[in-house]
């Protein structure tokens, strides 16, 4: 057996990924922070606040959900709403699918736990870089050890942040409006994937509805922003295609 590249090591693979995905907690460090001190402010105890990050580990369902419990609202409501936030795994999940399907149900297990969107955004960044080749073909096969090493690093920001909104985040502040780092991030991620006509539509639909349908209550504006994203990409993907 012939001896792997040094940059196909396992040991190489997960600090690739490491790497990969620090310049984007810049980013969500901030707003973990904010979640933690918005928690504790809706009521939660530091506990439950922290469990949330720990075992539920979606940031932006996370803030969503504590912002309609401090609202008071139905816990039918914040179910739903955090349902529909989280859809877009399902996406998520059958676009990296196909380069993991050689993995133990252990590790299937574990890369689902970390899915978010910055670490998918580094992962298929890694895979599509590679090509459409899967591991049939000769590409390193420890690179799910790169998908590793940047769930790790996005999970341990998030609870280290998270800790720090819980006790200090009274301490910032409001001034200096730190909530403004998250959409800037996201748009970092966004942008490079938006590649053909479908994916720009998706966006500036999903986006004008937002804008437009702001002020509806219990955040509605974001599930109907969402949904009609997804809807003008299909339009338009289908209109691309049958011209």
């Amino acid at each position: 057996m012939q001896p792997l590249p040094a940059h196909w090591t396992r040991r190489a693979e997960f600090l690739a990924g490491c790497r990969a995905e620090l310049p984007i907690i810049l980013g969500v460090a901030p707003f973990g922070m904010i979640y933690g001190a918005l928690a504790v402010g809706a009521g939660l105890s530091a506990f439950a606040a922290q469990a949330m990050s720990s075992v539920v580990f979606a940031g932006s369902a996370q803030f969503i959900a504590a912002q309609l419990i401090r609202e008071g609202s139905p816990g039918l409501v914040v179910a739903v709403t955090v349902l529909v936030v989280n859809l877009r795994h399902l996406l998520y999940s059958a676009s990296v699918a196909p380069y993991l399907r050689h993995l133990r149900a252990g590790w299937k297990g574990l890369l689902a736990y970390l899915l978010t969107d910055e670490a998918y955004a580094v992962a298929i960044g890694r895979y599509l870089r590679d090509g459409d080749r899967t591991d049939a073909d000769p590409v390193s096969p420890n690179r799910h050890w790169y998908f590793l090493g940047a769930g790790l690093v996005l999970w341990g920001s998030w609870q280290v942040s998270t800790g720090v909104g819980i006790f200090l985040g009274a301490l910032v502040p409001a001034s200096w409006s730190l909530d403004f780092t998250l959409p800037l991030t996201f748009i970092a991620l966004v942008f490079p994937s938006l590649r053909d006509r479908g994916a720009f539509a998706a966006a500036l639909g999903g986006g004008g509805i937002a804008v437009l349908a702001f002020g509806l209550p219990y955040k509605l504006g974001l599930m109907l922003a969402a949904v009609g994203g997804i809807a003008v990409g299909l339009v338009a993907d289908r209109a691309e295609r049958e011209a």
